[in-house]
């Protein structure tokens, strides 16, 4: 059987860290065994959905690598879903229920009190057909519920392992709200039978609704596909993400330089017994995932993790890599090997390379401390006349040595700060030919 798996985000918002985890996940298993990644967009909900954000996702996934086989939209499959309901109602398995909002949250709430689960006492499958035509004349829209059937609903998940949970401990679920609108619930155990989805990995804060979905599945007369639950995220010290999941979007860390190399390597390792290590490209990240590897535990996840994954694959980078990137920058084409052997060391993001390439070419700022003015300003009488190269600061520094009898960091460092304005950094032997303005003279 083709393995066919799929994401299914709601276009309500810019996707974060938590919603990669599992496009992730689902496409690496398809990568893996070559079969079909769907992008399905959970987008019932007319009032919250946006086209902003399909546009915004789309790009999201394609900058990262994560290319689908088919779009489908849950928007246009309103009437297959009315179809289901129908063939369920017929079935015995959809029923109608008119309790408000508030009414639901009293009994929940009368349910604590009695030290008894807050679970729906499916009080609606008992009205007569005459007391819903009252519930209607008095102003009340019905919405549905599916009956489960009150058994143990029994899987072998992919990462927890065999799970079981008890159907009578669980609320009949709402598919279908009072307004006509779909719900999640219902709308995903569709399309995941109709389109022959065979494997899904999603967060193990939705283990109650597979259990809910095997049924509804099964009661439709389709096979449920193999489930496998992931890990939630928390923050560094095990703090709840959700809060910060808006600073955590991939267009901010896309933002703030973070490569989708660096992302994914990590992504696909997070919350798994295997070490977690840049690599360079999607089939070798597929080659070696396994869901098996990962745990039940919280994972945490600090986004600082990744500027160093960063920096590891950028510094690997070969110079074609980024030629085109450096180009922009102005860098003449007989200096940009150098400067990118110059400047790869010493940047966390290829962004950093334009604050590099401006001090090369516009001159530092001189940081010369007061006790070193004289020494710097009689150095700079001996810098070599004409095109500096890579034995120009070794032929300078030497004459400045036997000219002033200064020696080591007291000699070195503060030429550096004069022409660089820093303390640290490349070589001074391959910044010098590169440096098209000296400041100090």
């Amino acid at each position: 059987m083709k393995t066919i798996t799929r994401f299914a985000p709601s276009p309500t918002g810019y996707i974060h860290v938590g919603n990669l985890r599992t496009a992730l996940m689902n496409y690496l298993i398809a990568q893996k065994s070559g079969g079909t990644f769907i992008l399905r967009l959970d987008d019932t909900d007319q009032e919250r959905s946006r086209q902003e954000y399909v546009d915004a996702l789309m790009f999201d996934l394609e900058w990262l690598g994560l290319t689908w086989d088919r779009v489908e939209r849950q928007s246009l499959r309103l009437e297959r879903y009315r179809e289901a309901a129908a063939d369920l109602r017929a079935k015995g398995r959809f029923y109608e229920c008119f309790e408000t909002p508030v009414e639901l949250d009293l009994k929940r709430k009368k349910q604590l009190n009695m030290g008894k689960p807050p679970v729906y006492d499916r009080a609606a499958l008992r009205l007569s057909d005459t007391e819903k035509d009252t519930a209607r004349a008095g102003g009340k829209e019905g919405y549905w519920r599916f009956e489960l059937e009150q058994n143990r609903i029994e899987w072998v998940d992919g990462i927890l392992g065999p799970l079981s949970i008890d159907a009578a401990s669980v609320s009949d679920p709402v598919l279908i709200r009072a307004d006509g609108q779909v719900l999640y619930t219902f709308a995903s155990s569709v399309d995941d039978i109709d389109m022959g989805v065979t494997h899904i990995v999603r967060g193990a804060d939705h283990v109650t609704n597979t259990a809910t979905q095997i049924q509804i599945m099964q009661a439709m007369g389709g096979t449920p596909p193999s489930f496998a639950h992931h890990s939630l995220l928390t923050g560094p010290q095990g703090e709840a993400l959700s809060k910060r999941l808006g600073t955590l979007s991939l267009r901010d860390l896309r933002d703030r330089g973070v490569e989708p190399a660096a992302l994914l390597s990590m992504m696909a390792r997070l919350g798994s017994s295997q070490p977690i290590e840049v690599m360079s490209n999607l089939e070798e990240i597929a080659a070696h995932f396994d869901p098996s590897t990962f745990g039940a535990a919280p994972t945490k996840f600090d986004a600082e993790d990744l500027f160093p994954l960063t920096r590891q694959y950028v510094q690997g980078l070969p110079f074609d890599a980024v030629a085109a990137q450096i180009k922009t920058l102005g860098v003449p084409d007989d200096l940009a090997l150098g400067f990118w052997q110059v400047a790869r060391d010493n940047i966390m993001v290829l962004a950093d390379l334009a604050g590099w390439w401006q001090l090369f070419s516009q001159g530092a700022e001189p940081f010369i401390d007061t006790e070193d003015a004289d020494f710097v300003a009689q150095a700079m009488t001996l810098l070599p006349a004409g095109k500096l190269d890579e034995d120009s600061w070794g032929q300078w520094t030497t004459a400045v040595k036997e000219a002033t009898g200064r020696k080591g960091k007291g000699l070195f460092m503060p030429l550096r700060k004069a022409l660089t304005g820093q303390e640290h950094g490349p070589d001074m032997r391959h910044i010098l030919p590169l440096l098209q303005i000296i400041r100090v003279r």
